[in-house]
Parts: C-alpha cells; structure tokens; sequence
C-alpha cells in the first residue's frame, strides 16, 4: 500500500448523493506515478521513498536524466518524498503507483502550492478591520503601530504586515475521498484543495 501519491488539480465540482445531497469535490488527475527512488535507514538514514509524476517527455539536465534512468521512468516532471510507516509496504524503484491504490471513505491530506496574489496589504493580506472611512479621518486602510520605540525598541519577527500573499505550501488535513475513476486515474476528494487548476500537489493518507 503506498503511503501517498502524485497529481495534478483540475478544478471544482459537485456529485450528488443517493439522497439528493449535494457534496462540492476537486478532481485530482492522481498519477500514474512510479517509484524513482527507495530510500532506506542504513544508506540514507531514514526510510522513504520517491515518486515521480509521469505526464509527458521533457527534456532532462543530465543529473536529473540519469537519476532517472536507474528506475526506467520517463517523462517524471514532478518529484517528491513519502516517509514510510508500518504498513506503507514494500515499494522498490521502478514500481508504478496509480489511483487504485486509494478507495472511497478514505481519509487523506492534500499538500499545494496556494494562489500567487503578489503584494497585498493588511487588510486583504490578514483581514484587518481598518479605520473610519468619513468624518474626516485620513487612517483607512494603514497598518497603525507596529512596535514601540523606547522599548524594545524593534519590530519583533512575524509582526503582522503588508507584504507577498499566497504563493506558500498548504496542507488540507482529513480530507474525505469521495469516488475513485481507476481508468482515467482521476481521484474526487471532498472539499477544495489549494492551488490552482493545473497545479502539482501530494495526496498522503492522512496521519491524525
């Protein structure tokens, strides 16, 4: 059983229950994923394994080509690691890992790169009130103080700030699967997931 799988977001929609309840899902195009790297406790130190996400033939530099070559995959754009716990398995390089793997009811965390939304202030960046908007007053939409001056004299890290938003790693925890297409490898999950449509993300089996 692999501890996770590779895929690509395609976008939002919604399946209705046998009882007309109507449940909003993500489709992920999970795989065909293949095993580009067995990592194991006496060589690497820790156990875990690699996976590949097969999509199509891109030219390679020549390390990632020949680390590529020792398992027989091709066209692997995007790679990434699973920690190996009791019951993951006995994954060896060159194994293939599709959507099968996964079945409805089962619980998963879905691991993106969020949306770019460039620079944003404090209000839209942390969602902060503001200030009056007539009556004279010229403090809309300003941050206001961010630090004393006497004392301690500096601005402390993680101060809440105008800046770069999105754009960062998210985990979406216990997400349900709803349906799984073993054809098409295409997995519907519950709920939305982050980035946006075409973007890479990692679907594990969820850990709490």
């Amino acid at each position: 059983m692999s501890p996770g799988i590779l895929g690509k977001k395609l976008g939002m929609t919604q399946i209705f229950n046998a009882d007309g309840t109507v449940v909003p899902v993500t489709l992920v195009k999970a795989g065909p994923c293949v095993v580009t790297q067995r990592k194991t406790p006496t060589v690497d130190g820790y156990d875990a394994v690699q996976l590949g996400f097969v999509e199509y033939a891109k030219k390679q530099n020549k390390p990632t080509a020949k680390h590529l070559a020792k398992s027989g995959a091709e066209g692997v754009k995007f790679m990434c690691e699973f920690h190996l716990g009791q019951g993951s398995g006995d994954l060896k390089t060159g194994d293939r890992v599709l959507a099968e793997e996964f079945k409805p009811k089962d619980v998963v965390d879905v691991i993106g790169t969020s949306k770019g939304r460039g620079f944003a202030g404090i209000v839209k960046r942390h969602h902060f009130r503001g200030g009056p908007a007539t009556h004279g007053s010229m403090f809309h939409r300003a941050p206001g103080s961010i630090g004393a001056s006497s004392f301690p004299s500096r601005v402390f890290p993680g101060t809440r700030m105008a800046g770069r938003m999105g754009n960062a790693q998210v985990t979406v925890r216990n997400l349900e699967i709803v349906s799984v297409d073993t054809e098409d490898n295409v997995i519907a999950v519950k709920g939305a997931v982050p980035g946006p449509n075409g973007g890479y993300v990692m679907v594990r089996r969820s850990k709490r």
